[in-house]
């Protein structure tokens, strides 16, 4: 019996640290895993996904339709826009910083610095200059003279705070045409008398019939993609 459980059991993982190449390798394993555990925040906070995920949800509230489209399905759409948007900063990471590194012609941090860049880039180009102030005025740091002295620390909220100040702003827009017509519905329903019918069943075919017909989920997509 005791063979048995001895059989089923499984096996331990051996980090050798006998050789220095031993030691590299375990260090880039941590850094892997350290990595895949930040995706998610970094995810969020250094690429278009905020942006596309707040105007998503700024849709579907405007609409009323409480959970339709489902979670999964905004996520989703806005995890591909990202990839969609950010590709050509992917792909010149891939190509200046990655794919050397993995040539062996960058040394670790040499690529580190140089993936970074484009990514500075992105966040810089769509950072408002106040939002970017404010960080530097409260770091007590000098104003930099080109984008590769911006530290992360300082670029990551100021870059949220820009993109959150957008994402409401096209949020807010959105909002417009659908308000008119629950105004609309509410007044029609109060001047029938019929007040104790909620409006807001009443304007949600209307909404929707609105939204169809105008291709609402093209505009919506072509407004992000034109803002970045």
């Amino acid at each position: 019996m005791n063979e048995l459980l001895l059989s089923l059991m499984i096996p331990g993982i051996d980090i050798g640290t006998d050789s220095p190449g031993d030691v590299g390798v375990t260090l880039q394993l941590l850094f892997l895993l350290t990595i895949l555990s930040l995706a998610p925040g970094i995810l969020i906070m250094i690429t278009s996904f905020t942006r596309i995920i707040i105007v998503l949800s700024f849709v579907r509230t405007a609409l009323g339709t409480q959970s339709m489209p489902p979670n999964q399905v905004l996520v989703g759409l806005a995890l591909f826009l990202t990839f969609f948007v950010m590709s050509p900063v992917f792909m010149e990471v891939n190509e200046t910083a990655l794919q050397p590194y993995l040539a062996g012609d960058l040394p670790q941090d040499e690529a580190l610095d140089t993936a970074l860049m484009p990514i500075k880039e992105f966040m810089a180009q769509h950072t408002r200059e106040k939002d970017l102030a404010l960080f530097f005025k409260y770091a007590k740091l000098e104003k930099p003279d080109s984008i590769e002295d911006i530290p992360l620390t300082t670029l990551v909220p100021a870059f949220a705070i820009s993109e959150l100040k957008t994402a409401f702003q096209i949020g807010f827009v959105i909002f417009i045409p659908f308000l008119v017509i629950d105004m609309v519905v509410a007044s029609t329903l109060m001047a029938m008398g019929m007040m104790m019918l909620p409006p807001v069943m009443i304007s949600l075919p209307f909404k929707i019939l609105l939204f169809v017909l105008v291709d609402g989920w093209y505009l919506i997509v072509e407004s992000l993609l034109a803002s970045f």
